[in-house]
């Protein structure tokens, strides 16, 4: 018997104050990005915020997974929630009063997830392990969708790639979802898309001789410029208040280009980052947005029953492939 899901009206869903954070995490320096994961939670709470998101795989780093055996991921894996990283995260909670949702390599027998936590003064809240898994074909993908409950405010937990699915993100708000966290490591990367690309190291490393051109960069078609295609689209079809956190500067191989923000059920941006380093910002949401908007309406005006091929098997059989964009412009050896 399938599991009716639940009405998409949405009532009397109350005010949270809730952060976005960028940082330049450091691979491998658990230690180091814990701190400041720490730091920046800190200074959210000050504001007012209940919960703060941080970027995907923030306290191992991300992209330079690609290049590790698997033994080298294992060892820098940890269980959930019984892992050091977790209960460091949960001591952190208690001592700011503040729910931290932030990405590690989470190990599960011989399985190795990407996987974002939501930690709060309690301990464990959630965990999303990524959907859509791509950077190493050492990590399982998960296989379900995570909602929890943030003192009344029903979230879901979507990481970089599960959020490029529209599917995704509709069975997140059809499941009860009213804020959906969506932590990522992008932009800045090879891509057959025009105006995208790399980001020059060199940019980077003189953003404060030249922060213009930096800031150019970053918010240019490689950065926000991309994301404003899809993003603030996520939120407004489907009547959920979006957190977007990014990595920023070097990550491995490539300069990310941070952009935190958060965005209302109407597609408009509340807040958002433009600090070329380490930054959170917070923004009130509010219910009545949510009850208002029009993606609740789409949602009520849904046709399950035309929907048939998009529960249908992929074409000669085969299994879904994760591709990013960036994979299409390397040569083949560099993959």
């Amino acid at each position: 018997m399938k599991t009716p899901l639940p009405s998409a009206t949405i009532a009397g869903v109350r005010d949270i104050r809730i952060g976005a954070a960028q940082f330049e995490a450091r691979d491998r320096d658990v230690a180091h990005n814990l701190s400041r994961v720490r730091d920046l939670a800190a200074a959210a709470a000050k504001e007012g915020a209940e919960a703060v998101l941080f970027h995907e795989c923030c306290l191992t780093g991300y992209t330079f997974l690609q290049t590790l055996t698997r033994p080298e991921m294992l060892e820098l894996a940890e269980p959930v929630p019984d892992g050091p990283s977790t209960r460091a995260l949960a001591e952190a909670a208690r001592d700011l009063k503040v729910t931290i949702l932030a990405g590690l390599l989470e190990r599960d027998g011989g399985r190795i997830h990407n996987t974002c936590v939501a930690v709060g003064p309690s301990g464990l809240l959630a965990r999303h392990r990524k959907i859509h898994t791509f950077v190493s074909p050492h990590l399982t993908p998960g296989s379900s969708y995570t909602l929890f409950d943030l003192g009344g405010v029903r979230a879901g937990i979507l990481i970089c790639y599960d959020n490029n699915l529209p599917e995704n993100v509709r069975v997140t708000a059809l499941l009860g979802a009213e804020v959906v966290f969506m932590p990522h490591v992008t932009c800045g990367t090879p891509s057959p898309m025009p105006g995208r690309g790399l980001i020059p190291r060199e940019v980077w490393e003189g953003r404060h001789r030249n922060p213009v051109r930096c800031r150019q960069e970053f918010r240019g078609p490689k950065g926000r410029e991309w994301l404003l295609k899809w993003l603030p689209a996520r939120a407004y079809e489907n009547g959920v208040y979006v957190v977007f956190s990014n990595a920023v500067g070097v990550d491995h191989d490539t300069v990310k280009t941070g952009n935190a923000m958060l965005v209302d059920p109407y597609g408009e941006i509340l807040v958002e980052s433009d600090e070329l380093g380490d930054d959170v910002v917070v923004a009130l949401c509010t219910g009545e947005k949510v009850e208002r908007s029009s993606g609740r309406r789409y949602l009520r005006a849904r046709r399950p029953e035309l929907y048939a091929l998009l529960v249908e098997p992929h074409p000669e059989g085969r299994g879904p492939v994760t591709e990013p964009g960036w994979r299409l412009e390397r040569p083949a050896d560099a993959r």
